[in-house]
């Protein structure tokens, strides 16, 4: 894992790089129960009229897990209790990979880092995807292997 500081936009400095040099990423599924029916999704703060995924850059000495969970609270004021892991997703035109969880919420918070600049908004899981499948596909994937992840937690009777 390798550090750059870039001078060039703050969206590019302080990113962490693998050996394959991706920038690593962490995000979360947030879900309102554990039926995992319905996703919380934000605004993409590039354009507004989108949805997406919350996540981002993780930070130097950071677990990906607490930067999933950071991500959250940051871009949704989602609070809750982070589950599984649904795997890692490399977005390979973009050069980054990006581990992802899932999180029960177990509060959305009034007040937030983005609160001024997204908007937040529950969906079924189908909807999720249908939203996000133009703009963020990489996305959808990430709600497959949710589903896939909870067909198997049904079948081992967990």
């Amino acid at each position: 894992m390798t550090k750059s500081k870039s001078s060039c936009s703050s969206s590019e400095a302080e990113r962490i790089y693998d050996s394959d040099g991706y920038w690593l990423r962490a995000a979360c599924v947030c879900v309102k129960d554990a039926a995992e029916a319905e996703v919380l999704l934000v605004s993409s703060s590039a354009h507004p009229e989108r949805w997406i995924v919350p996540g981002g850059k993780v930070q130097l000495k950071e677990a990906p897990e607490d930067s999933a969970a950071r991500e959250a609270m940051e871009e949704a004021g989602a609070v809750g209790t982070l589950g599984r892991c649904l795997g890692v997703f490399d977005n390979d035109e973009r050069k980054h990979r990006t581990r992802v969880y899932v999180l029960v919420v177990g509060e959305l918070l009034d007040q937030y880092e983005d609160v001024g600049s997204r908007k937040r908004g529950w969906f079924r899981v189908d909807e999720a995807a249908a939203v996000l499948r133009t703009y963020k596909p990489l996305h959808c994937k990430y709600l497959a292997a949710m589903r896939a992840t909870a067909a198997d937690k049904t079948q081992n009777g967990q």
